[in-house]
């Protein structure tokens, strides 16, 4: 079982000082981050498609064990709501193939409003049946109408993994269960918050190593269950998402590389 633990995004100015050494530049970031995490989930390819020479420079720059967790566009989730989005999908999987061993599950994260009711179940089902095969997805829903047994089977048969999400829109409980009967061969949890939106991402500034340690407990049956689980923390649910993947990383028994010895590596390059 392979835990993979990172952050959502890694371009913040913020977090230069307390994780990345004083000075780096944005363009040095992912090359840092790189040494201290396995993996990152892009933010920005909700917003649109990235770019050919964006996609190098993210399989350049890292090193080669590292995997790229992709969102898929909001215009497919949000705007079109998963129909009529069979060419969409085919084009961002063809921008994104480049990265090859780099490419890690891609997230279909929907909106609340796609609630479960009104023949959206068969939207989804004709949705996952185009999806095109070698890649890894992940869904995630935010209406708790999503969490029923017929669901989990609908995705269980196309290994589309659910995505376990600490956010406000499904209770913590109602997740965790869920992790007892994966729908993939493979998990993805999203650490985002109960709603406060912080500003200021250079330090912790919301205690949750209860719930934390409690997440931990979590993993740790899902490696049980599982090949492979991804894990992404937002600054939104302590207020550095550096500071909670490592806090979990060290539950787990794993190295959490310390901003100190990102530093001692910054003076060796």
């Amino acid at each position: 079982m392979e835990l993979l633990i990172g952050t959502q995004g890694w371009e913040y100015g913020a977090w230069v000082g307390p994780f990345y050494p004083r000075g780096t530049k944005p363009g040095e970031m992912l090359g840092v981050y790189g040494r201290a995490f396995p993996t990152v989930e892009v933010v920005s390819t909700a917003y649109g498609l990235p770019s050919d020479p964006a996609v190098a420079g993210w399989r350049r720059d890292t090193p080669p064990a590292f995997e790229f967790a992709l969102r898929l566009p909001q215009v497919i989730t949000h705007e079109r709501r998963l129909t009529d989005a069979d060419k969409l999908v085919r084009r961002f999987v063809d921008r994104v193939s480049p990265l090859e061993d780099r490419l890690g599950p891609i997230l279909i994260q929907m909106s609340p409003a796609f609630k479960a009711g009104g023949g959206n179940q068969t939207v989804l089902e004709k949705f996952l049946g185009e999806l095109p095969s070698g890649f890894r997805w992940a869904v995630e829903f935010r209406d708790p109408g999503w969490t029923t047994p017929a669901v989990s089977d609908l995705l269980r048969r196309r290994n589309v993994a659910t995505v376990l999400a600490d956010g406000r829109w499904i209770r913590r409980e109602q997740m965790m269960e869920l992790a007892i009967e994966p729908t993939a061969d493979f998990a993805y949890v999203r650490w985002l918050g109960a709603g406060k939106r912080l500003v200021d991402f250079s330090y912790v500034q919301l205690e949750r190593e209860r719930e934390i340690e409690t997440w931990a407990d979590t993993v740790r049956t899902l490696a049980s269950r599982v090949g492979k689980m991804y894990g992404y923390f937002s600054n939104h649910f302590q207020g550095h998402a550096p500071q909670s993947a490592r806090a979990l990383q060290r539950l787990l028994g794993q190295e959490a590389v310390s901003p100190d010895a990102l530093r001692e590596q910054a003076e060796l390059f």
